[in-house]
């Protein structure tokens, strides 16, 4: 049977729950391209099942920030997913912050050796920085799915480094991820 990955694009195009702007970019346009490349990979291959949060750059969920996050949860919660990945682009008021990082709701989650692995393997194919794993029980998509869940910050849209990386080789984020969960699920 399928293993059901749920991919939820981080942010909405406009607010509510607009994402970081840096470099002349805006996270949420990162983020969903990240997110389709991914679904293809996962797709081609026929150990995965994959459905995303956002099916066109339009797509826009919720009528509040708080909405917005319930309606991803409850989204992945519904469809009945194995594994929620959250992919984001971090920002920071220090330009040179860079690197890629992932949260999870506890150290006892599956989610916390697939985030590893997602993390490493961003890192190789991209060249930035291994930020590591952290615990954030408060982020309300790790605290309200029902399955293992991460939360994936590919890189700073803050840095003109990283913010470049996104914007031109989404694939190899999208490499890194798929990577990593093959690498988790003993496919690789």
């Amino acid at each position: 049977m399928a293993i059901k990955i749920f991919i939820d694009q981080g942010h909405n195009p406009k607010n509510p729950n607009a994402g970081a702007e840096g470099n002349g970019l805006y996270e949420q346009n990162i983020t969903y391209e990240v997110g389709v490349l991914l679904a293809e990979l996962l797709g081609a291959n026929q150990n995965f099942d994959v459905k995303l949060s956002r099916e066109t750059p339009e797509t826009s969920l919720g009528s509040s920030n708080a909405e917005s996050l319930a309606t991803r949860a409850a989204m992945a919660n519904n469809w009945g997913a194995d594994y929620f990945i959250s992919i984001h682009a971090n920002a920071s008021t220090i330009s040179a912050a860079t690197g890629t990082e992932a949260f999870v709701y506890s150290t006892s989650s599956a989610a916390f050796p697939l985030a590893e692995r997602i993390v490493a393997n961003i890192s190789e194919n991209t060249g930035l920085p291994d930020r590591g794993v952290y615990v954030r029980p408060s982020l309300y998509v790790l605290r309200k799915t029902t399955m293992p869940a991460t939360l994936v910050e590919l890189g700073f849209i803050t840095n003109p480094t990283d913010a470049s990386l996104m914007d031109k080789h989404p694939n190899l984020f999208a490499e890194g991820i798929y990577k990593g969960i093959l690498e988790f699920f003993g496919l690789a």
